[in-house]
């Protein structure tokens, strides 16, 4: 089965379904949480999807990075050291895996959150120093004398074909 190339979704229309809250995790109220999960990224390592919440303060982990965007409402967080942040409509904020915050929903709160999951040591690493190592190379290759860097950044094709008209020496 394939995927379609372009997914959309109206976010403040979707209809949500129930998402409780875990019971130990409330602070205060009887904040009542819905989510509608509208999309996975063709890697299966993120999900879009929209979240509401009426008023109510909790604990709330994150198990993997996720990204919101507020769509409606407000919501102060607080996070592990103490610092609160009031998001409001149109403000975004990413909250990293492993951590915990406490949310206070004064009213009602809806949220559009890109939610990735953490990928394991033995895949990040060689994609952290592959990424490190084309960096230095591309540093290193734009030190060269222009001739000499053109050749190793050009591909073989192109510079045949310059050298064939006279305007690269190969």
């Amino acid at each position: 089965m394939s995927q379609s190339s372009f997914v959309a979704a109206g976010l403040a229309d979707l209809d949500l379904d129930p998402a409780p809250i875990r019971p130990e995790w409330i602070l205060e109220g009887n904040p009542v949480a819905r989510c509608r999960h509208w999309s996975d990224s063709t890697d299966g390592t993120t999900q879009a999807m929209a979240w509401d919440c009426t008023a109510g303060a909790f604990r709330w982990f994150f198990g993997g990075d996720e990204i919101v965007h507020i769509i409606e409402g407000e919501v102060s967080v607080t996070d592990e050291a103490g610092e609160t942040r009031t998001l409001r409509p149109g403000d975004a904020a990413l909250f990293r895996a492993g951590t915990w915050s406490v949310w206070r929903v004064p009213h009602y709160v809806r949220k559009h959150a890109i939610c990735r999951d953490s990928l394991p040591a033995l895949v990040t690493v060689p994609l952290k120093v592959g990424k490190k190592a084309s960096r230095v190379a591309a540093r290193l290759i734009a030190q060269l004398p222009l001739p000499i860097a053109a050749r190793i950044a050009m591909p073989a094709a192109a510079a045949g074909a310059l050298a064939a008209v006279g305007i690269f020496a190969m």
